[in-house]
């Protein structure tokens, strides 16, 4: 493909509670087996994009673990390949990135000793699957100098946290509202953006010489009226997890077969980093429905409506259930667990209970030593 890929990994949420204290959204699991950022690395290696850069900056450790080995997303390869850029001190820069465009700004080397023409630049915190290339054969028909990927959300979905979008009957973008307090549409954009790579870098000089440092607010908001940017809507599944509410959404949904075929079943496939760990073992009495088990769990209890990533150890007696538990979890025993997200790593002590209430979405975060009782 006649791209290079940008995805912006570096952004934090308040929105996502404790659970971003230990990682960047965009290495938070999905479904089981999975990051967030596998899907968009799935998709640029699928659309064929050889060379593609991830801009890492908050918690950035367990991200950059996770991009260790480009093998598995299929960049090993002489020319191309992954690269994986933090925020580099330098004499004439001294800032971590201040927002999306100056995050850009600080790698501009890599844009600048590129030769491909075009750039898609995504977001790691999106669960979809698309295919670069007709986004480009579209941007390139409508002669557009930007085209911004766009879903039509549900009316009872808060789009304020989104960038809203209207356009006129051919599809070019007449306004662009981040973030709006009232929202005069349920066109939102997701993020994703594909632009010349010429002029990627003219106006994020241009962004750099005035100081401003947001991609969205001084860039596509600001150009709206004097560039031609088209919407290009997407029909299937999409979803965003950067609030606590949205990633519990998104996990649930893959408990859905047709989801789950989507996803896993029809072509082109999502990759992620294999671990070495044995398939689930269930145990005399366990009981498991419509729930998502992954590699290495041990389940003694009642699992019901969940999502268990791997290695979770589920006691004797215990209830899971309209719940999410990240990796290696260890339950004790005579435990209830029901709507609630348990931060990896934690250890349940027994004979307790945690439920979320009044269609809150609990978090439970333990900082109990494993082997201290």
């Amino acid at each position: 493909m006649r791209a290079i890929g940008i995805i912006l990994a570096g952004g934090n949420s308040s929105r996502m509670r404790e659970l971003s204290n230990k990682r960047a959204i965009a290495a938070m699991p999905v479904a089981g087996s999975y990051r967030g950022i596998d899907f968009v690395l799935s998709n640029m290696s699928n659309s064929h994009i050889q060379k593609v850069a991830v801009l890492t900056q908050y918690n950035s450790r367990s991200l950059n673990e996770h991009l260790s080995s480009s093998k598995w997303w299929d960049f090993g390869r002489k020319q191309g390949g992954l690269y994986v850029f933090n925020p580099t001190i330098t004499a004439d820069n001294g800032f971590w990135y201040r927002g999306t465009a100056d995050a850009i700004a600080q790698n501009l080397t890599f844009l600048r000793n590129s030769h491909e023409p075009y750039v898609v630049i995504a977001s790691g915190d999106g669960v979809y699957k698309l295919d670069y290339n007709k986004l480009l054969e579209y941007h390139i028909e409508k002669k557009a100098d930007i085209t911004i990927v766009t879903k039509t959300m549900e009316s009872d979905e808060d789009c304020t946290r989104f960038g809203v979008v209207q356009t006129d009957e051919d599809g070019r973008i007449t306004r662009f509202q981040e973030k709006p307090l009232v929202v005069a549409s349920n066109l939102i954009s997701t993020g994703v953006y594909v632009i010349r790579r010429r002029q990627l870098i003219e106006m994020i000089e241009k962004a750099l010489e005035e100081d401003r440092t947001d991609f969205v607010k001084d860039v596509l908001v600001r150009y709206i009226d004097l560039k031609r940017i088209y919407s290009y809507e997407m029909t299937d599944y999409w979803s965003n997890i950067a609030s606590v509410e949205s990633y519990y959404k998104t996990n649930m949904d893959f408990l859905r077969k047709d989801i789950r075929d989507y996803f896993f079943k029809q072509y082109p496939d999502v990759y992620s980093k294999i671990d070495d760990l044995p398939p689930a073992k269930y145990n005399p009495g366990a009981v498991v429905k419509n729930s998502l088990v992954s590699s290495g769990c041990i389940i003694n209890g009642v699992v019901e409506n969940s999502v268990l990533f791997k290695e979770v150890y589920v006691g004797n007696n215990c209830t899971i259930k309209n719940s999410i538990i990240l990796n290696d979890v260890h339950i004790g025993d005579n435990t209830y667990i029901e709507n609630c997200i348990v931060e990896s790593r934690d250890t349940i002590r027994a004979n307790t209970t945690h439920i979320g209430e009044n269609g809150e979405i609990k978090i439970v975060v333990e900082k109990n030593e494993r082997y201290g009782f």
